[in-house]
């Protein structure tokens, strides 16, 4: 999906799917796109002065509208027989993802559309044969993002970095019960083996 639209990004058009689904943007032309798009090294880079934190994430693709405002866009792919959403709970993540790009992007900033784009991609499970092909539906689903919780949560990530407390886990997050469990697991290998008494033994 990425070399396709690229492919129109060096031309200046808009993909067919935009066109499909009527949307007024075409594919960003902008030098800074490569660092944009790099999540390991790069990405949009935002230092967060009242914090001194900075943040960064890597996007998988940015449109422009006419307006000339910024569109995020988050590539998805699956294979399963009912229609693709983004409305599932674990999803949520997908939705919060968007919005802190759309938040980096306002902090270097940018204008930015609140409206950003899952173009989703769902391999066909329902075929009779494979015959060495993969396909595909396509489906573009937007968001509409709200960025108003980062701002306290940065804060009060700040906070925590800054306290002398180590901070209590969430019941409800896995990773803190992950890390609990972890943490069990590694106090259990760590404990001394009892000796055993040569006596009982008969030694």
């Amino acid at each position: 999906m990425k070399r396709e639209f690229d492919a129109h990004r060096a031309k200046g058009d808009a993909h067919p799917l935009m066109k499909t689904y009527k949307i007024d943007a075409v594919p960003l032309k902008d030098p800074r796109m490569e660092e944009w798009r790099d999540a390991l090294r790069r990405g949009i880079q935002y230092h967060h002065e009242p914090t001194g934190i900075i943040f960064r994430g890597g996007v998988d693709d940015i449109w422009v509208n006419s307006k000339g405002e910024l569109i995020v866009v988050d590539y998805k792919a699956t294979s399963k027989k009912e229609e693709v959403n983004i409305d599932g709970y674990w999803q949520q993540g997908y939705k919060r993802q968007v919005e802190i790009y759309q938040w980096l992007l306002r902090g270097i900033g940018e204008k930015v559309s609140n409206i950003a784009y899952f173009v989703y991609v769902n391999g066909k499970s329902d075929a009779k044969a494979f015959d060495g092909r993969l396909e595909f539906e396509v489906k573009i689903i937007p968001h509409e993002g709200d960025t108003s919780w980062i701002d306290p949560l940065v804060q009060e990530l700040a906070e925590c970095l800054k306290s002398e407390e180590v901070p209590k886990p969430n019941p409800t997050c896995e990773y803190c019960g992950y890390r609990e469990a972890a943490g069990r697991e590694l106090q259990a290998r760590m404990k001394p083996k009892k000796q055993v008494d040569q006596k009982t033994l008969g030694l």
